[in-house]
């Protein structure tokens, strides 16, 4: 690893910092960046991811995704964790930290209102961002775009019953534009860039010289795409500037919970990849996908259901801010642990 990546965490603590200061300083920069938007996705983050994700899906040997169905162990796992068990556990840390141990220091209506937020965040699996993870555990970038294609395909159906069943609200409006418009940028577009990509570059030469071509092109990319990663930490931290400034309390009482699910998610998912007996480029995306969010389709239904300034947004809010630094946390500790899978 270089420089560089090695204090990866140090920059992204660094981006942080100057991501509040700056919306603080210059909140009108960032309203401005926020207005650019379509369905409560904010494009200009849609294009830094975008440039994190493309290099991954040039590496897609689309050759290969036939063969996985022959190691269905991993999407099991995707599955059991997203669907199963992670709705349920964010429901109840919610409940037993707001109306129980946190019940104190916040009013009963505010609560209810966190609590649907955090439910909201845990019935929505990640699109986008899993791909970065996997990259940077070095996943298996076939297997990957199966997990999320198939977690896509199950949330178009899922999502609105599940979230009525543990909100207790039958009138639940899917944001389909938000849904539909997330998949085809992080998902479809890229994936079509990504094998148009490697088509020219196979073309050119032989089977090898295009592997060659292919992850030469990866490594031009690398720099670009870490460069995605900081900005976009950046301009999320600087929207919700604000929001960090004045209700501090509140933004810690909302974390505590989705820290402990995030990080007993990753536990739960990473212990049972090891005891199926996973290749640690499988059990890694897997166990991130499982713990990651689709944080704009959380948002959007919070504000659809609840309005912009109720807690639900609120607490979707907290999940943008409290995920990217985590999961940088299990990126790191998920490397150190590949022998664990040998």
């Amino acid at each position: 690893m270089g420089f560089f990546e090695r204090y990866l965490s140090v920059w992204v603590g660094l981006c942080i910092v100057a991501g509040v200061g700056l919306g603080y300083a210059m909140p009108g920069v960032f309203a401005s960046i926020a207005a650019l938007e379509y369905a409560h996705v904010n494009l200009i983050v849609a294009v830094l991811i975008w440039l994190m994700i493309y290099p991954m899906m040039v590496q897609i040997d689309f050759g290969s995704i036939k063969d996985v169905g022959k190691k269905p162990k991993g999407l099991v796992l995707t599955l059991v964790i997203n669907w199963l068990i992670k709705p349920f556990t964010m429901a109840l840390l919610g409940w037993l930290f707001f109306k129980g141990i946190f019940a104190d220091w916040v009013d009963p209506q505010t609560a209810t209102e966190y609590i649907a937020g955090m439910i909201l965040l845990g019935v929505a699996p990640c699109t986008a961002m899993v791909f970065v993870w996997s990259h940077l555990t070095k996943g298996d970038a076939n297997y990957t775009l199966v997990q999320v294609s198939i977690n896509d395909l199950i949330m178009v159906v899922a999502f609105a019953p599940l979230t009525a069943m543990l909100l207790g609200v039958t009138d639940i409006t899917v944001p389909w534009d938000t849904l539909l418009l997330s998949v085809a940028l992080y998902v479809v577009l890229p994936l079509v860039a990504g094998y148009i990509t490697r088509r020219r570059l196979e073309n050119k030469g032989n089977n090898t010289q295009g592997n060659g071509a292919v992850d030469s092109l990866v490594s031009k990319f690398k720099p670009f795409s870490v460069i995605g990663l900081l900005l976009t930490i950046v301009i999320l931290f600087g929207l919700q500037a604000e929001t960090i400034l004045s209700q501090p309390q509140d933004i810690v009482l909302i974390a505590i919970p989705l820290l402990i699910q995030t990080y007993g998610i990753f536990a739960i998912a990473y212990f049972a990849a090891k005891r199926m007996k996973l290749p640690h480029d499988v059990a890694a995306p897997a166990c991130m996908i499982g713990t990651s969010n689709f944080f704009e389709l959380a948002v959007a239904v919070a504000i659809s259901l609840f309005g912009l300034h109720s807690g639900a947004a609120l607490a979707t809010v907290v999940g943008v801010l409290v995920e990217v630094p985590v999961m940088l946390s299990l990126v790191w500790f998920a490397n150190k642990t590949r022998h664990w899978f040998d």
